[in-house]
């Protein structure tokens, strides 16, 4: 039996444990920091065996050393043309990672920053087939643009938005109020994001986490996949014509999105 669970690390990260019950094996997902996995596992009486990174930032491979120091042949699979060094086994968009009875299809997702992938299987995870994606897709949001261009982006995260709606989307931030207050500003009077944002203050209140959020619903709320909707085009116009920017391809629009929040 296969349950996952969210590990809080730093003020807003989850790093994500894919546990299989009947073997007592771990699988970990961008580990920023080790004592909270380290804590976990032992909690959960857990044996670490593989690693899964989706870019290289620190606060997603920080904890890494460690954690293969303690559990020594623990796999760390990695995008293979990165900045990050410390993967055992490196792989490309396209290759096939297999842990047990679950396989994961890697995709390349550039934007954040050049080497980022994420993880899809169509296995049931808690019910869904699930989508690993570290920074590329957050809940009503997006990651920034530190190395990619926003066509490089728009493709990332066209490639999931073609993926089953019933795709859970592991993210790796707590971002989604900020994300939310954004779109609410960009979008005033879309009341399906309204009721959304009233059910995420609930949860946070209850110390809840908003993530993992589905596929099909961030198809309907997320400005950042909605760059074809009439009602974000017409948004994204406007802003283009006060910020005097380009509006005539999806790109264009996504752009102006990603600059409307990066200067929000």
């Amino acid at each position: 039996m296969l349950t996952i669970s969210a590990i809080s690390a730093f003020s807003d990260n989850y790093i994500w444990c894919l546990a299989d019950t009947d073997t007592g094996k771990a699988l970990i997902v961008d580990p920023g920091q080790a004592k909270p996995v380290q804590d976990y596992l032992a909690a959960k009486g857990l044996k670490l065996d593989t690693i899964l990174v989706t870019h290289h930032h620190p606060d997603h491979v920080g904890g890494i050393k460690t954690l293969v120091q303690d559990n020594p042949g623990c796999r760390v699979t990695g995008p293979a043309e990165s900045p990050f060094k410390g993967s055992t086994n490196t792989v490309h968009p396209g290759d096939e990672v297999v842990w047990g009875g679950v396989t994961f299809e890697v995709m390349g997702v550039p934007g954040h920053t050049l080497d980022h992938i994420a993880y899809f299987t169509d296995a049931k995870i808690d019910g869904r087939p699930a989508l690993f994606c570290g920074d590329t897709l957050f809940v009503i949001g997006c990651g920034r643009l530190f190395e990619g261009t926003p066509s490089q982006m728009l493709e990332s995260l066209r490639s999931i938005r073609e993926l089953p709606g019933e795709t859970a989307i592991y993210c790796a931030h707590e971002y989604t109020l900020s994300n939310l207050r954004f779109a609410r500003s960009w979008l005033p009077n879309d009341s399906k994001l309204e009721a959304f944002e009233r059910e995420c203050k609930e949860k946070r209140q209850a110390g809840e986490p908003t993530v993992p959020s589905v596929l099909e619903k961030e198809k309907q709320l997320n400005p950042f996949l909605r760059w074809d909707d009439p009602m974000v085009v017409s948004a994204a116009k406007r802003y283009c014509s006060e910020q005097g920017l380009a509006s005539d391809s999806d790109s264009a629009i996504f752009a102006a999105i990603r600059h409307g929040k990066d200067n929000f």
